[in-house]
């Protein structure tokens, strides 16, 4: 019989309607968790597959870029699925305008989905974690974070997005520090992960190109970086805190 590393654990995932966010929302249910899935769209086939596994499932459709709705929604989880373990900051947006083309209006929407939503999750999730005395934080960041978004008219993350999803990375650190020692925070840096989000850089004219970068000689696949989530979430990773880890093939190495 296969071991559940998160037996009657009680996990939220933002971003969990499909892609990355889809992919850990299942394989923290397939080790045992019931899972809370958050999402601006319809979250049916996620939350399906949760409760195919036999494992309780709840679909919030919400904004979570919405402060008082994070803490509103926390709260209903708690309550509803028992308490809460692990939060996975998973939503966010791609945003492909160079500087120049950039709005006020764009950049603050970008921050608001990448970044202050990681905090207004953080925010409504710590306190019960803290009370219970363990928890885990996991959240998404970026290789673009690390080298800047690339260049191009066929990029799909410029400096604005790579400017939130390293600011992912700080927030990481300083929660590790101060959330510590009951819970930890890590970040996952994901680099070309094929889904929705990326169909136009795995599937369009310069993919041969762009495979000839990765080392591993293929594109991510949004499992490579569940089954990371799953082990950070799992009693294996008890003594890693605050780390940035990367899932990229090799195609950028710090």
């Amino acid at each position: 019989m296969r071991m559940q590393f998160l037996q009657g654990k009680v996990a939220i995932v933002t971003g969990g309607a499909q892609g990355i966010g889809r992919a850990i929302t299942e394989e923290l249910a397939r080790q045992g968790a019931d899972v809370a899935v958050v999402d601006r769209n319809d979250a049916t086939e996620t939350v399906d597959a949760v409760s195919a596994t036999g494992r309780r499932a709840l679909q919030f459709k919400a904004d979570v870029a919405s402060f008082g709705r994070a803490a509103e929604i926390t709260s209903e989880i708690r309550e509803r699925l028992g308490g809460l373990d692990v939060l996975v900051n998973n939503a966010g947006v791609p945003q492909p305008k160079a500087l120049l083309e950039l709005s006020e209006a764009d950049w603050d929407r970008t921050v608001d989905i990448n970044l202050k939503s990681a905090f207004n999750w953080c925010r409504a999730a710590a306190p019960h974690m803290l009370r219970a005395g363990s928890g885990r934080i996991i959240t998404i960041s970026s290789m673009s974070a690390k080298h800047g978004g690339g260049t191009g008219a066929g990029a799909i993350s410029k400096a604005c997005y790579a400017a939130t999803k390293a600011g992912l990375l700080g927030l990481t650190r300083g929660l590790a520090k101060e959330l510590g020692p009951a819970i930890t925070v890590n970040a996952i840096c994901p680099g070309l992960i094929a889904t929705p989000m990326t169909t136009a850089l795995t599937s369009g004219p310069q993919t041969t190109r762009l495979l000839e970068t990765i080392p591993l000689g293929r594109f991510g696949r949004p499992e490579d970086v569940a089954h990371l989530a799953v082990f950070l979430a799992s009693p294996w990773a008890d003594y890693i805190t605050g780390e940035t880890i990367d899932v990229n093939g090799g195609i950028y190495i710090d």
